[in-house]
């Protein structure tokens, strides 16, 4: 299954049918309804649904904005949080969101779990790759401190997010709703790759899957913290789905597939049809690029 996420479009419509009719004019059956749907976005939305006008493959939390939120704002709560009023707003809107899932007849939705408090050491290690750095004694080291701090530092966070996906599952498998833990872009988020392991043998419950984001992947590839293809194929077991797009070196995200570094033809061994697979991509691309894009896709995965 093939969708496209509204984050490509949500801002420039005032009427969720009126954005749908657009996905769908562009070939697509399903639709992903991204973390920056608004809520006057809804009726339109619910008209297109019930009309049977397009599916809904998934929603990314949060979804709809909270009330007064106009931007997306996946991070805007986090499960991860110190302070437990924010947990708690975390656990509020992410439960709107199953029961919105619900509405509109979506299988799963995408989770963000938060992050480890800790310097920025990312945007630092970006910055190193883009002058050509990556070699230099400086950027190991600067690998080796972060490795050591998010180590030290992660155990209480983590614990916090187990705790706040916990309270949110029932919830989800009542419904008969998956959810789909996507990896991050940054270091110091949550999960860090090498803890997808052990994340999956702390929650068996099939509600809980794998999301993977190939953009995100890439740039920790870029970054030298894993290997894209691997990291997929030691995941597959719980694969639900995919955000769909391509990296320009180093860490330049939600570009046209064929445009950047990601080797789709590397990944393709991992891919099902039952798989949901999200184009994800930045409001900048033209139609035409965006639609060179999902052909480069669809030539080496295949049509479904």
């Amino acid at each position: 299954m093939y969708s496209l996420s509204t984050c490509w479009n949500s801002h420039r419509h005032t009427d969720g049918r009126a954005m749908l009719r657009e996905v769908r004019e562009l070939g697509f059956a399903c639709a992903e309804l991204s973390h920056g749907t608004r809520i006057t976005l809804l009726p339109g939305i619910i008209d297109a649904v019930d009309a049977g006008e397009i599916k809904i493959s998934s929603l990314h939390n949060f979804c709809p904005l909270p009330m007064g939120v106009t931007s997306s704002a996946p991070n805007l709560f986090q499960f991860s949080a110190e302070k437990p009023r924010e947990r708690e707003m975390a656990i509020r809107y992410t439960l709107k969101t199953l029961e919105f899932a619900t509405r509109v007849k979506a299988p799963l939705v995408v989770l963000h779990l938060g992050s480890i408090e800790m310097k920025d050491y990312t945007d630092k290690l970006k910055k190193l790759l883009e002058r050509g750095e990556k070699n230099l004694p400086r950027y190991a080291n600067l690998c080796a401190e972060l490795t050591a701090k998010r180590e030290a530092r992660k155990e209480k966070f983590i614990e916090r997010t187990y705790d706040t996906l916990r309270k949110i599952l029932p919830d989800a498998e009542a419904r008969g709703l998956k959810l789909g833990i996507e990896n991050r872009e940054a270091l110091e988020e949550i999960l860090p790759d090498s803890d997808f392991k052990f994340f999956f043998r702390e929650f068996t419950s099939p509600a809980i899957t794998y999301w993977h984001d190939t953009g995100h992947a890439q740039i920790k590839e870029n970054l030298g913290f894993i290997h894209h293809a691997l990291h997929l194929e030691s995941l597959a077991g719980r694969l639900a789905g995919f955000h769909v797009h391509d990296t320009q070196f180093p860490a330049r995200d939600h570009c046209a597939p064929g445009t950047g570094g990601v080797d789709f033809a590397a990944l393709k061994p991992v891919v099902k049809p039952e798989h949901i697979k999200v184009f994800e991509f930045s409001p900048s691309l033209t139609v035409e690029e965006l639609q060179r894009g999902v052909e480069h896709v669809k030539r080496i995965w295949g049509p479904d």
